[in-house]
């Protein structure tokens, strides 16, 4: 009964939001958006037109967007790490299939996860998609054996340098143009769909995905081994 009283409810919403919002398509694109459009390939070359905007036109977004995600992973590293009263069960070791699979499978998801974010200003993806690639692959690590554990000095100093050369690629389009992330000036646009391309774009994803991808990849191993930390402390 309660099923159907929640279908009625459900129906009933649906009906009144469908009269009270309709939605509606604009028929032309607003004066921003058409800019993005007519002029976008020429000032930054790049085929991946969401490319360009998020990483040029709507940089400092990318930026705050970046600083949201160091925070959070920060964030959750604190709380995990002082966890108390923990019921701490010892895992099962991972099959032999599930072992191989991840030597086996590693390098070439490391591979693609660098392919989306290289080739972030050509297609589909960029430095956040191509990072989390590279995470689910030591995550896959991390299942296989799970006593394994990552270089945290490392990756902290992989996360702070690229964090760094994001912030000084920003910096030499405010030198050189006098505009924060500018592109046209920098470095050369190059031939529009060619892999040297896009001027400072490619280099801005890799940043980014070297960045995120390193971030990630020591939130698993915190998540993971927290229960470990708390055995030790005990």
């Amino acid at each position: 009964m309660k099923q159907i009283v929640s279908l009625v409810a459900l129906a009933t919403l649906a009906v009144l939001l469908w009269h009270l919002a309709p939605i509606a398509m604009p028929s032309d694109l607003g004066s921003v958006a058409s800019h993005y459009v007519t002029h976008g390939i020429e000032d930054n070359r790049g085929s991946n037109l969401v490319t360009s905007v998020i990483v040029n036109y709507r940089g400092l977004d990318t930026l705050g967007e970046v600083t949201v995600l160091f925070l959070s992973v920060s964030g959750v590293a604190f709380v995990l790490r002082r966890r108390t009263g923990l019921e701490i069960l010892k895992p099962r070791p991972a099959s032999e299939i599930v072992t191989t699979g991840a030597r086996l499978l590693f390098a070439p998801i490391v591979l693609f996860g660098a392919y989306i974010f290289v080739h972030g200003h050509l297609t589909p993806g960029g430095g956040f998609q191509g990072g989390a690639v590279v995470a689910s692959a030591v995550l896959l690590l991390i299942l296989a054996d799970r006593d394994r554990t990552l270089p945290h000095a490392a990756l902290a100093w992989l996360e702070s340098l690229s964090g760094l050369g994001f912030i000084l690629a920003g910096a030499v389009g405010l030198v050189v143009t006098g505009s924060f992330l500018a592109n046209r000036g920098v470095l050369p646009l190059g031939v529009w769909t060619e892999l040297f391309s896009a001027g400072i774009i490619p280099v801005i994803y890799i940043l980014i995905g070297l960045k995120v991808g390193s971030e990630l990849a020591a939130l698993l191993d915190v998540m993971v081994h927290a229960a470990d930390d708390e055995e030790a402390r005990s």
